[in-house]
C-alpha cells in the first residue's frame, strides 16, 4: 500500500473518531447523571430541566422546622420526603430565583400558597403549602448558585401510635395517680366511631379490668380547645360511651364496671397554642371510681 493511501486512510479515522466522541458528548449522559437508586420526583413536582437526583430519604414520620416569617418558624411532623437535585453537565445552571420561581408557580396552579420567601446567603428559599382533599402538605425549596435544588416536603399527619400501653402499665398509673391516659383509642377528626386500630388498647383495658375484679372506672372523653364548647363537650360524651359500648358488647366487661363521661376542652394536659398539645389533649383517660 502507498503511503499516500496510508495517510488518508489514517486521516479518515480520526475524523471518524472526532465525530463519534463529538456525539457521545452532546447525546450521551456524563457518567454518574442518573438518579440515585430508588430515588424518583415527589408526586407533588416534576423537576426542573436537565437535572438528576443526586439523593434523597424517605421517612414514614418525621418533623421539619419551617421558616414562616422573619421572626417565626413552624414544626410540622407527617411523612417526610428529602430530595437533593444537581444539575447535569453541559447544562447552563438557571438562576436560584428562576428555580424557586417555578415551583411557586407550580404550586399556585393547582391551588397551593406560597407562605414565605427568604434568600440566605445567595441562596432562595421558598416555603409552600397547598391543602387538598383534607391533606396539609408542606414544602421547603431552595436553589443554590451552583445548581443545586433540595425539597424537603412534609405531608402532615399525626404519628401511628405502634406502642400501646398494656394493663400492668395501666394498672400501676392507676395505683400512682388514680387514673391512666390512653393514646391508643383514635377516631376521624369529629367523630366517634371507634376506628380498627383501637382494638389493640381495647383487648388491654379488659384484660386489666380482669385481673381486678373489684376495679371499677370512669371512661372519660377529652377534646382540644378547637371548635365550640358545646360541641366538643358533646363529642367527648360520645368517644367515652363508644369506649363503654364497645368493652360491653366485644369484651363482655359488665355494665356496672365502667361509666362513660365527657371533659370536653376542660381538662387539658398540656398547652392548645401547639397541635402537639392539642395531640395530647384529645385522649380517653380511665379514672378509677
Amino acid at each position: 500500500m502507498e503511503k499516500k493511501d496510508i495517510s488518508i486512510k489514517l486521516i479518515k479515522m480520526k475524523k471518524l473518531a472526532g465525530f463519534i466522541i463529538l456525539l457521545l458528548s452532546v447525546n450521551a449522559p456524563a457518567f454518574g447523571q442518573n438518579d440515585a437508586e430508588g430515588c424518583k420526583d415527589p408526586a407533588l413536582f416534576t423537576r426542573m430541566p436537565g437535572y438528576h437526583i443526586y439523593r434523597c430519604e424517605d421517612l414514614q414520620f418525621d418533623k421539619y422546622e419551617f421558616r414562616v416569617s422573619d421572626q417565626k418558624t413552624q414544626v410540622i411532623e407527617g411523612h417526610h420526603q428529602f430530595i437533593l437535585y444537581d444539575i447535569n453537565d453541559n447544562v447552563q445552571v438557571p438562576s436560584p430565583l428562576q428555580t424557586v420561581r417555578n415551583y411557586t408557580n407550580a404550586i399556585k396552579k393547582i391551588g397551593g400558597q406560597l407562605v414565605y420567601e427568604f434568600e440566605d446567603g445567595g441562596v432562595q428559599n421558598v416555603i409552600l403549602k397547598i391543602v387538598k382533599n383534607g391533606n396539609e402538605v408542606w414544602a421547603h425549596i431552595t436553589s443554590s448558585p451552583n445548581g443545586q435544588c433540595s425539597i424537603n416536603i412534609i405531608e402532615k399527619q399525626a404519628m401511628k401510635q405502634d406502642v400501646v400501653a398494656d394493663a400492668n402499665s395501666m394498672m400501676s398509673s392507676i395505683k400512682e395517680t388514680g387514673k391512666v391516659a390512653l393514646y391508643g383509642i383514635y377516631f376521624d377528626t369529629g367523630k366517634s366511631i371507634l376506628k380498627p386500630e383501637s382494638q389493640a388498647a381495647l383487648l388491654e383495658i379488659s384484660k386489666l379490668l380482669k385481673t381486678d375484679p373489684s376495679l371499677k372506672l370512669y371512661v372519660v372523653g377529652h377534646t382540644d380547645n378547637t371548635g365550640a364548647y358545646d360541641a366538643n363537650l358533646k363529642l367527648s360524651m360520645e368517644r367515652a360511651m363508644a369506649v363503654v359500648n364497645e368493652l360491653k358488647s366485644k369484651y363482655s366487661v359488665a355494665s356496672e364496671r365502667i361509666i362513660g363521661c365527657g371533659n370536653g376542652p376542660t381538662s387539658p394536659v398540656a398547652s392548645n397554642d401547639t397541635e402537639e398539645g392539642r395531640a395530647l389533649n384529645r385522649r380517653v383517660e380511665l379514672v378509677k371510681q
